[in-house]
C-alpha cells in the first residue's frame, strides 16, 4: 500500500469509529497490508485487494478469548 492509501484508510477508519487513536502502520515484509493500532494496541489487519481494476480494503479484526470480559 502506498503512504497516500494507508492515510485515506486511516482517515475513513477514524471517521467511521469515531476514534483519532487509530493508526495504520506499515508491515516489513507485506506491501499488500498494514497493521491496525489504537492507542498502540494491535488490533488487526487490512488488506488492500485489487480485482478486475476494482480496488477494496478489508479490515480482519483479532479478539483474544482471555481478552473477553467474564460475563
Amino acid at each position: 500500500m502506498t503512504p497516500n492509501e494507508i492515510a485515506r484508510v486511516q482517515a475513513f477508519l477514524q471517521k467511521k469509529f469515531n476514534n483519532n487513536m487509530i493508526k495504520l502502520m506499515r508491515r516489513p515484509k507485506a506491501k499488500d497490508s498494514v497493521e491496525m493500532l489504537v492507542a498502540d494496541e494491535f488490533m488487526g489487519i487490512v488488506y488492500r485487494d485489487e480485482d478486475e481494476g476494482e480496488i477494496s480494503y478489508s479490515l480482519s479484526i483479532c479478539v483474544l478469548d482471555e481478552d473477553l470480559p467474564k460475563i
